[in-house]
């Protein structure tokens, strides 16, 4: 019988793709969740936290591999050593990990820094605790999904004045091309840290903003302020970059034309 691949952050932007595409491989899911969800066919539920580490043994028992979505702007750390400790308790399977570009290129120091930018400093921390971790490895660095910059423009968008930190740059990518490439990963031989995945090109925040005001209809007026705190150099430095691994497809161009024609419909 084939074992099952374990899914943390399974219903989240990114976790709600790979599971389908692990369904489409042949392979059984497993599911960690905070809250029960009825099974549906090659996939189930294990109800589990990994803030505290309840229910995670149960969840990794007698899996294949483990894939690493689950985070937040914090504790990605301690979510990721619970998770470690469980897999290395209970035969050592391939642990696939989901980070960010600039995760070891941003340096967060000070509360501005964490508050803006505490998301890079956390997923470096869960970084080191799966390289550390003597399981077998494979780590992924994606730079920010579309769905991300979409959120946040639709959060400033709802300002009468939209700041924007000036010379901030994003490379969005698509988020079903990750899914697609940790699946991928998931199921060849541990890999250490892989090339990174990011967007096919870099924009300027205001840019990102300006196309998602033109598509949805708004109109505002965008304001520019300097970017402080050591973090804030790094990202106007390109830190959360990689140029050249430009090696995602859709653009956000086609992404914004795509959702602002399904919420259309």
């Amino acid at each position: 019988m084939t074992q099952p691949i374990l899914l943390t952050g399974g219903t989240g932007t990114l976790g709600r793709q790979v599971a389908p595409l692990l369904r489409e491989a042949g392979r059984p899911v497993r599911i960690l969740s905070r809250h029960g969800h009825d099974a549906t066919e090659g996939v189930e539920y294990v109800v589990g936290d990994l803030d505290t580490g309840a229910g995670v043994a149960e969840a990794v028992a007698g899996v294949e591999a483990v894939i690493h979505c689950a985070g937040a702007q914090k504790g990605d750390d301690v979510k990721t050593s619970h998770l470690v400790d469980a897999a290395r308790s209970l035969g050592a399977p391939h642990l696939v990990f989901i980070s960010v570009v600039g995760a070891d290129r941003v340096p967060v120091e000070g509360a501005l820094d964490r508050a803006m930018f505490g998301y890079f400093a956390s997923k470096r921390a869960a970084e080191l605790v799966v390289e550390q971790s003597a399981l077998p490895w494979t780590t992924l660095r994606a730079t920010q999904f579309h769905d991300l910059i979409w959120m946040v423009a639709g959060a400033l968008s709802r300002l009468p004045v939209v700041p924007v930190p000036s010379g901030a740059r994003f490379q969005p990518v698509d988020s079903g091309e990750v899914a697609e490439r940790l699946v991928e990963l998931a199921l060849g031989p541990a890999s250490g840290l892989v090339p990174d995945l990011a967007g096919p090109r870099a924009y300027g925040l205001g840019e990102l903003v300006r196309s998602y005001l033109s598509a949805t209809g708004k109109r505002r007026l965008l304001v520019p302020f300097p970017v402080l705190g050591k973090a804030g150099r790094a990202i106007k430095d390109g830190a959360n970059l990689n140029l050249d691994q430009a090696v995602g497809r859709r653009t956000w161009e086609e992404f914004l034309e795509q959702r602002v024609g399904a919420q259309a419909e």
